[in-house]
């Protein structure tokens, strides 16, 4: 009967040693710098602007709601038919185009060609805040339900888009010359 009180002691004892004992520094993992870019720009436009327009623009012409869910929801590739699909994936995807917006302003992110993120320039804190707007603007066209509102909205992401690679992407001699 001693036995089976000492053992679980003796147990809890050695938890509460290795719950309390502080990991050694080698095996903390870094903390990441605040404010540091890990994606050049274009990573991050293919990675977040790109796909999350994509859903917008499938709204103005497809009801989401009518989607049909993947059948395993929570690992669908395609975000209209995954666990938060149909119009809460449009609002989603609105409202990540609007916070991409604080990404393209943070200093230190490279275009792909080397070059720094023009982000002291006046006109690209302006395109940019004109996508942080379409943003905004196709999240309440999304809460609205409404296929009519998400064309108009659809619209304001295309020209916030169209604006600022008119200026700093579509440029003559491609890549090299991209984020002027």
């Amino acid at each position: 009967m001693r036995i089976r009180i000492i053992v679980p002691v003796l147990l809890l004892g050695l938890l509460s040693a290795c719950q309390a004992a502080p990991a050694p520094e080698a095996q903390k993992p870094p903390a990441a710098p605040a404010g540091v870019a890990e994606a050049n720009l274009a990573q991050v436009m293919r990675a977040i602007n790109f796909p999350n327009s994509n859903v917008i623009f499938f709204a103005q012409s497809n009801d989401p709601s009518k989607v049909k869910q993947a059948k395993d929801p929570s690992d669908a590739t395609d975000i209209l038919a995954s666990t938060y699909g149909g119009w809460d994936a449009v609002e989603n995807s609105s409202l990540a185009l609007a916070e991409a917006a604080n990404l393209l302003m943070l200093p230190g992110r490279k275009c792909s060609n080397g070059k720094d993120v023009p982000i002291q320039n006046e006109d690209w804190a302006k395109l940019v805040q004109k996508l942080r707007d379409a943003g905004r603007t196709a999240y309440k066209a999304a809460q609205s339900k409404s296929q009519d509102n998400v064309v108009m909205a659809a619209d304001a992401v295309t020209t916030a888009c169209a604006d600022c690679h008119e200026k700093y992407r579509d440029k003559p001699g491609g890549d090299a010359n991209r984020c002027m």
